[in-house]
């Protein structure tokens, strides 16, 4: 899942950066305002980490422009300043939860799949889709209760269906959800991605819709 980071202190960016990718999470990044309205209205992300205090264009004026565009992914507001007003601006902006600086990294992560539950629908870090179980929080696939041996790759796409059951999803949406920024993505990448995790999870576990896109349906 591509998440969107926007924060202009060159530290925090980097070991929240480096968190998330560590739980396989695909990170873009926007230093300050002007690049983050772009790159969140103009790209698809799963989620955002959006600071307030920003140059150029403040946190709150990127998420109001958002907002007002559409984009309507999940969004965590991180601020140094942590007034009650303040956060109800920020939700009544269009924020799904709020983190006040200084920050544990393990609450952000939490944070995040929180937010990234509560737009699927789902109340818990398990989530089963048949026999399929998908544990967000220790990055575990199995079916059966027997633990799959993913790539980090491959946990990705099985997660970002899951947490998306119920629809197609369409194979440009996966590969920019599965793909970095600026990857040169291979036309048929998605295609070999979904063969190899096929052969792990078991057949009739991902539908191709011809022309579509892919689901993920209950296992049997």
């Amino acid at each position: 899942m591509r998440i969107l980071l926007v924060e202009d202190d060159a530290r925090i960016r980097a070991d929240v950066a480096a968190a998330l990718e560590a739980h396989h999470y695909l990170v873009d990044v926007a230093r300050d305002g002007e690049d983050a309205w772009f790159k969140g209205d103009t790209e698809d992300y799963g989620a955002a980490v959006l600071d307030l205090g920003l140059p150029g264009m403040d946190g709150l004026s990127v998420l109001k422009r958002w907002r007002a565009n559409g984009r309507d992914f999940p969004v965590l507001v991180l601020t140094a300043r942590g007034t009650w007003s303040e956060r109800v601006e920020g939700i009544d902006s269009g924020a799904d939860d709020y983190l006040p600086k200084p920050f544990a990294m393990e609450e952000l992560l939490a944070r995040l799949r929180a937010i990234l539950r509560r737009r699927a629908g789902h109340a818990s870090t398990i989530v089963r889709i048949g026999d399929i179980t998908v544990d967000t929080r220790l990055m575990r696939v199995s079916r059966n209760g027997v633990p799959l041996a993913l790539s980090p790759q491959e946990f990705r796409l099985v997660s970002y269906l899951v947490h998306n059951a119920g629809r197609v999803v369409p194979q440009q949406e996966l590969a920019e959800q599965l793909h970095a920024e600026h990857y040169e993505r291979e036309s048929n990448a998605v295609e070999v991605l979904v063969g190899r995790v096929r052969r792990k999870l078991g057949a009739g576990v991902i539908e191709t819709h011809r022309g579509f896109g892919y689901s993920i349906v209950a296992g049997s």
